[in-house]
């Protein structure tokens, strides 16, 4: 199973830090927020991983030959205009759509879950696409799911003003070749959350993810994941 690891963005609301170095090695507990994802993927036996760059790539593309040889395979996707996340993905359709299933995860988020369990719902449903999902205290900040008894998707929003309940993606996604016949195939920025979990809405499901989870997207939430981590 490949794995993409989705790590160009800009990280503005980190400013100053992002000024001076990329989101994605952020240091967490001694260790790159990068670090941590491509550590867990390996022990989930992730075969090969591609991770995207933009913002200050130079130093992402030297932090990833410096890492020490390992089992899996790694390469780099350089974005010199932002694509989004889905737009992102489309790019690599070559790459991924010969696997049955493949991986897709933001690496800003933050979590110990143990991903193994994430995969195994994901096949036992025999689903088209599984969601990762945690319970957010701010789910006007989020997308937010609901979900019928069988964890199917009855409803997707991306920041709702008015939210229907408080289960958020997570930004871990499990799919397969099917995705990219509902990618829309057009010029500018393809967003999951805006413009394909909509459409996926009644044939996608939806996975808890036990464990800490924290999206750094803020000065704020990097202090509490700092502070909360234990690795």
């Amino acid at each position: 199973m490949k794995a993409f690891l989705l790590a160009a963005g800009a990280g503005t609301r980190l400013r100053p830090l992002t000024d001076r170095i990329p989101k994605c090695l952020i240091p967490i507990g001694g260790k790159a927020l990068l670090d941590i994802w491509l550590d867990k993927l390996e022990r989930l036996g992730v075969t090969e991983t591609r991770v995207n760059t933009h913002h200050l790539a130079a130093q992402v593309e030297d932090h990833v030959a410096r890492r020490p040889a390992a089992a899996m395979p790694l390469s780099l996707f350089h974005e010199p205009e932002l694509m989004g996340s889905a737009g992102t993905i489309r790019a690599n359709r070559a790459w991924l759509e010969t696997e049955r299933e493949f991986l897709i995860i933001y690496a800003d988020n933050l979590t110990d879950a143990d991903l193994a369990p994430f995969v195994a719902c994901h096949r036992e449903r025999q689903a088209e696409f599984t969601l990762g999902v945690f319970q957010t205290d701010a789910p006007r900040e989020c997308g937010i799911v609901t979900t019928d008894e069988t964890g199917r998707v009855t409803a997707f929003e991306e920041k709702p003003a008015a939210p229907r309940s408080n289960w958020a993606n997570a930004g871990i996604y499990l799919a397969g070749p099917s995705l990219f016949e509902v990618i829309p195939d057009r010029p500018g920025l393809c967003d999951f959350g805006y413009d394909v979990l909509p459409r996926l809405v009644g044939r996608m499901h939806a996975c808890p993810l036990e464990g800490f989870f924290c999206d750094i997207g803020t000065a704020a939430r990097l202090e509490y994941a700092r502070r909360m981590w234990r690795g």
